[in-house]
């Protein structure tokens, strides 16, 4: 059993997995009406991720008997002048998420609350890898520096991208 506090803390970062899928959905669309289909394909894929993170969220909350609470999704921006920039308002969100899991690790650990924080271990490694992702991306996208060749090779590589959900725990 969780506390009320929890309860609401989890129920917070559930609904702001659900915003950043939509974040991920908006700019997959910015990407394919560019006609930059690869670079659309790795935001549908980021898209898809985060709604796993969301049912992660959201099954753990109901697995511990505690109530789910749904909100309204933000309307996520839909415009952006490069495909730099929108790496780079990538990595400020991802960092954000961070920041709240790590919140959430923080506020688990005061309450002793250990099966929570065990739980959120996943997150944490989780966010070393989407960080790391997407500066990855950055420092290709600066090593191309809008060069058109050089963005449809990186089209292509993000083109082969593919949603793989975590195996699932065996018991």
């Amino acid at each position: 059993m969780i506390s009320k506090k929890m309860e609401k803390a989890l129920n917070e970062q559930l609904n702001f997995e659900m915003y950043s899928a939509y974040v991920y959905l908006a700019m997959s669309a910015h990407c394919e009406s560019k006609g930059l289909k690869g670079f659309a394909n790795w935001f549908n894929v980021q898209y898809q991720e985060e709604m796993m993170h969301a049912m992660k969220f959201y099954n753990f909350i109901l697995d511990q008997s505690a109530e789910v609470e749904l909100e309204a999704i933000k309307k996520p921006k839909k415009d952006y002048d490069t495909l730099l920039s929108i790496f780079e308002e990538t990595l400020v969100h991802e960092r954000e998420v961070t920041k709240r899991i790590y919140k959430l690790v923080d506020l688990a650990l005061d309450e002793r609350d250990h099966g929570t924080n065990a739980f959120l271990q996943w997150f944490v490694t989780e966010q070393i890898e989407e960080e790391s992702s997407v500066n990855q991306i950055i420092d290709k996208l600066k090593l191309v520096q809008g060069n058109g060749n050089g963005i449809f090779l990186l089209d292509a590589e993000l083109a082969t991208r593919v949603f793989t959900p975590p195996a699932a725990a065996t018991a």
